[in-house]
This record gives structure tokens, sequence and C-alpha cells, in this order.
């Protein structure tokens, strides 16, 4: 609970300086008078601008985090992470279709199709992969494969459409640049679902990690508990890439950096997730602002620069 308790910490200073941070600096003073006094100089600025980003970093960040953890128990995969294995590109190329040849240009509207592009590459991977005798060597291969094609597809359908270019240049490149609340609001339900059955999941996971015959022993259910996995990963990347765009590493870093403390118990692992991952995704979102200055570099950009060389040492490790 005191590890807890210290990654809680850890998330609530990486807020105030997610809030804090930006074209103009504001104190630790400044953030709680903007959240709290309406009459205070930088209320408008917390609440219009900074309040909103930090909001659907928070649930974008626990998203991709316990994605990639779920995602690594099922499949037995410690590299297993919704960007390398395909699953956003799959969204992404969803949301590429529906802007580029069906006119959609909401939230509302992207993540309907960032869903079922997530569900069918999730589907495809695990299929192409083995099924129940994959190994982590071919979701690897399969991910990789699937991810190469439909990113091909998605920057030949953007280029096709210079306007939808120009619409979604910083989505493709993962951005929390144009946060507002009604895309927060419109996030929640989906997000909270998947975190539902994400958490729930945590002890059959556990018991299918020995195997399908002592899952059933132990009372579990299989078939049952990867339908669920499956419908967790969907909407936790669907909705986190159609708000955001593609992010990438943050599944995969988390829980590796959790497991040395938590052990392999998902009931440990995953509020550990849960908590850190946002860590990681604001405080790459707060570090693109500063080297960007007075502009700024993408969430998506700084997560994918700083993941990059740890996924080859884990690579290394692993071999």
């Amino acid at each position: 609970m005191l590890g807890l308790a210290l990654a809680l910490g850890v998330l609530v200073a990486v807020v105030v300086l997610s809030i804090g941070f930006g074209a103009r600096f504001l104190s630790p003073g400044e953030v709680w008078a903007g959240l709290w006094d309406p009459a205070s100089p930088s209320y408008r600025i917390v609440h219009d601008m900074r309040l909103p980003r930090t909001l659907l970093g928070l649930m974008v960040g626990m998203a991709l985090g316990l994605a990639g953890a779920i995602m690594q128990a099922l499949t037995r995969n410690p590299l297993a992470d919704p960007g390398l294995l395909g699953i956003n590109a799959g969204a992404s190329a969803a949301v590429a279709t529906a802007a580029v040849f069906f006119g959609v240009g909401t939230f509302f509207g992207y993540v309907w199709f960032a869903l079922a592009g997530a569900a069918i590459v999730t589907a495809l991977v695990y299929a192409v992969g083995g099924g129940r005798s994959a190994t982590p060597a071919r979701l690897a291969l399969a991910g990789a494969a699937l991810n190469a094609t439909l990113l091909s597809y998605v920057s030949a359908v953007l280029l096709a459409d210079t306007q939808a270019i120009d619409r979604m240049k910083f989505w493709t490149a993962g951005s929390l640049a144009s946060a507002d609340f009604a895309t927060v609001e419109r996030l929640l339900p989906f997000f909270a679902a998947g975190l539902l059955i994400g958490l729930l999941v945590a002890r059959p996971l556990n018991a299918l990690s020995l195997g399908d015959d002592a899952a059933r022993a132990l009372g579990a259910r299989p078939s049952v508990i990867r339908a669920a996995v499956i419908v967790a990963i969907t909407l936790l990347c669907g909705s986190a890439t159609a708000a955001c765009g593609p992010i990438v590493f943050v599944g995969l870093l988390i829980p590796h950096m959790v497991r040395p403390f938590t052990g392999p118990d998902l009931r440990w692992l995953l509020p550990y997730t849960a908590i850190l991952a946002p860590v990681l995704l604001l405080g790459a979102d707060v570090l693109g602002r500063i080297l960007g200055s007075p502009g700024e570099l993408q969430v998506g950009t700084v997560t994918a620069v700083l993941g990059g060389p740890l996924f080859l040492y884990l690579v290394r490790a692993a071999r």
C-alpha cells in the first residue's frame, strides 16, 4: 500500500506540472487558484486549455497501460503492446477511412470506427499468431506485419486527400493538443467500461497463466476470459486512439517497469500500471512542451523517442 501511495504522489506531482507548463508557466499557487477561483487570472487558462488536456492524458495513459498489461498476460508475450502488435494501427486505419471516405470529423464519429478497427486487428493478430498455441515470436511477427501494412494504408489514404492531412496532422502524430471537455466526456464511458472489464479479469487471467486445464480446475472459463480481454483491449485502445491518435510504447514500458516490484500477479500489477502509465504520458507531454518551446513536440513523438531504446534493451534482455 505504501508503494501505491508513493505512486499516487508522483502522479499528483506530474498532474500539477501538466497544468502548470505551457506558453505561460503557472506556479503551483496559480494552478490551485486557477482550479477553484473564477476571479483568478489563470482560471481560463486552466479550465479552457490545461485541465482538459491533463484529464485526457490521464485517461489515455491509463487505457494504454492497462491494455498493454492485460495483453502481455493473455499472450504470455512480454513484448506485447497495443502499438507494436498493430492494435493502434488498426484503429488509426479505421479513423483515416472514416475521415477521408465518409467525411467524419468528430470524436464521437471516429470512436465507432476506431473500436471496429481495433477489434478486427486484435482478433487477426491473435489468430495469425496461432491462437491458443501462439508464441511471443509469432505474435510479434504477425503484429509487425499488420502494423506496417496498416500504417502504409493510413499514409496513402491521407496523401490522397490534402484537406484530411491538414485536419489530422497532429492526430496522426499522437497529440493531446486539441483536448477539450467535450472529448473527455465522450471518451469517459468507453474508458470506464474498458477499465472495469480489465480490472475484473485480473484474477481469472492469473489462473489462465497456469494453462487452460489449470484455469478450468480453478473455476475459470478460458474462452470467456479471452473474449473479455479482447473486449477490454478494444475499448481501451480504440477509444484512446480515436481521442488523440496512435501513441506507442506506453503499454510496453510501464508493465515492465512495474513487474519487478509487483511480480506477475495482475491484482497488483494492474493498479500500479493504471497509476504510473499516466505519469509517463503526461511527463512526455510536458517534456514535449519544454523541448519544443515556443511550440511543442507531440506526445506520440516523445514516447516513441523514449521508448525505442528501451524496447531494444528489452529485446536483447529477452534473447
